[in-house]
């Protein structure tokens, strides 16, 4: 096993990695080596759906379940060794249909990778015994590490990648162009690239590859369940009985909606799912009740305390305690050795667990948070911003974004934000945003300080933000009072960076610490090149940008 694809990597004596029998996300080696014998295989499938991409004949099916399986393998999302076991035997079936339909069209199969020929093991030991030709560091002593870093950022972006698009998908927005893309990607990877510059103009292809993919779930996630809007969202339970539904897929949170009614128990979100209540279609469920608990990482605790099961939809999962393990539930891509998952949209088990479960028996005092500050709702205030830019009320703003986790440092990211003057203004979006969103910032004039833009993904609307601002006041979107504070965790975190990147966005500081796979030569690029810079104290940070902007 060797693993570094995530920010709580395990860091000692120089080494950055998970080289042990666990991981410190709580994989196990067994897990670890099925899913780099998957994403092999991936490689090898993406190689020759790119081929039927080209000739203009794409298997649909296949495409969706590259992006499926590619889900699996993120931080935090799926340790059950049994599903991928079966999902290494489903991979060689779809790319043996792949390369029979390629025969049948007369293409010629010359070129081909050792992925694409590469015949997985009928049983686990033996899977396990062809892992070392799948480990990411695969060939270091031919390539070094710099080629390596570099592969592996395109993978855990692609992973991203792979991730948003499945949450469009399961809400019927598919795009040709996007599984194009991916397939493309994992082409590029099979065939193991040594070259940097070819490898880092594919890392910001992906990149620029990946706002489509947001762009599609920002259409995907608007055109299911509406614009979100500025919405007050109860944080203090509501006496009754109770379902948390965690991660990130609103399509989960809207069944469970659908599938609650009448029943008298209360929904609640937790972690990324709180920017839900600001979709106009999920609010109006008088049984979506609020939002319980805060970032994922806190999930053991909160979980137990929680009165009823929990239905996690995405990353991130965390090994399930004694005090909840037979209330908890998987869906999607999302799995745990015993654990019950549902399948065919079907809750009927989750349901049962709520009746049974007592649910809150007191209704707490009303507290609560402001979500709901999507491009819409900002650039429908975009003169208010304007007029307060130009009087000089809003000097700055920060986009303080991304992903959290229980490392030391992240600290940082409350420190920014509680330390920001009182004339800027704070865009958040990410877990991240637990570290601070319940603080009291104010407002300037009829403006919240706080803007809470949603999830990872809506990084679109962010983005869209600031050059709808750049627009108005006839500049580049570099040169607004605008500063990126970006905590990065996981893979969709990854992917987001290469977008930014793609861009062109300069000078956006990343922490709390960097990739393990970004070596020092390939910082240095990314500082020469990006101004990307390593975070260092909320208060130095906030001076230099503030001093850049004057």
């Amino acid at each position: 096993m060797f693993c570094f694809q995530c920010e709580q990597t395990a860091r000692q004596d120089g080494q950055a990695g998970c080289a042990s029998a666990k991981g410190v996300c709580g994989k196990d080696e067994t897990t670890a080596d099925l899913q780099d014998l998957l994403i092999y295989q991936l490689k090898g499938l993406g190689e020759l759906s790119s081929r039927l991409h080209r000739r203009g004949t794409p298997d649909q099916d296949a495409d969706s379940f590259i992006l499926y399986a590619l889900f699996t393998t993120l931080t935090n999302v799926n340790f059950d060794r049994t599903v991928f076991v079966k999902l290494i035997a489903e991979a060689a079936r779809r790319r043996d249909g792949l390369r029979g339909a390629l025969e049948a069209a007369g293409e010629p199969l010359t070129g081909l990778s050792a992925a694409a020929h590469f015949a997985p093991a009928a049983d686990l030991a033996g899977l396990l015994a062809q892992a070392n030709i799948a480990s990411v560091r695969a060939g270091l002593e031919l390539v070094g590490e710099d080629v390596i870093g570099l592969r592996a950022l395109l993978l855990y972006g692609l992973k991203g990648v792979a991730a948003y698009a499945h949450h469009a998908e399961v809400l019927g927005e598919q795009r040709a162009e996007i599984y194009a893309g991916i397939a493309h990607a994992l082409d590029v990877l099979a065939h193991d690239p040594a070259d940097i510059g070819l490898l880092l103009d594919e890392a910001l292809a992906l990149g620029q590859l990946n706002l489509t993919v947001m762009e599609a779930l920002d259409a995907a996630n608007t055109g299911s369940f509406g614009q979100p809007t500025p919405t007050r969202v109860r944080t203090s339970p509501v006496a009754g009985k109770a379902i948390l539904v965690s991660g990130h897929d609103l399509r989960d949170l809207h069944n469970i909606l659908e599938a609650t009614q009448g029943t008298g128990i209360n929904i609640y979100t937790h972690g990324e799912m709180l920017p839900a209540h600001g979709y106009p279609k999920l609010h109006a469920y008088p049984h979506l009740a609020g939002n319980y608990g805060g970032a994922w990482q806190n999930q053991q605790q909160e979980f137990s305390d929680f009165p009823g099961p929990i239905v996690m939809t995405s990353n991130c999962l965390i090994e399930p305690r004694p005090a909840y393990r037979n209330r908890i539930f998987t869906a999607g891509p999302v799995g745990w050795p015993g654990l019950r998952h549902i399948q065919h949209d079907d809750y009927a088990q989750v349901i049962q667990a709520a009746q049974a479960m007592p649910g809150f028996a007191d209704t707490a005092p009303k507290t609560s948070i402001l979500v709901g500050f999507a491009r819409e709702a900002v650039l429908g205030a975009a003169q208010t911003v304007i007029d307060a830019v130009k009087a000089g009320a809003i000097k700055h703003f920060f986009l303080i974004g991304g992903c959290d986790g229980a490392a030391p440092g992240r600290n940082y990211y409350t420190d920014f934000a509680d330390h920001a003057p009182d004339d800027t203004v704070l865009l958040t979006l990410g877990c991240g945003k637990y570290r601070f969103n319940s603080h009291e910032f104010g407002n300037i004039g009829p403006l919240p300080r706080l803007l809470d833009v949603g999830q990872c993904n809506d990084t679109y609307s962010a983005i869209q933000i600031a050059s709808a601002l750049a627009e108005a006041f006839a500049c580049e979107v570099n040169d607004l009072p605008l500063t990126l504070v970006v905590s990065w965790f996981e893979q969709k975190a990854a992917a987001v960076l290469l977008t930014l990147l793609a861009l062109g966005l300069r000078n956006l500081r990343l922490g709390p610490s960097l990739p393990a796979f970004l070596t020092p030569a390939l910082l240095n690029v990314l500082v020469e090149k990006f101004g990307v810079q390593p975070i260092t104290t909320a208060e130095a940070d906030i001076a230099a940008a503030l001093a850049r902007a004057a």
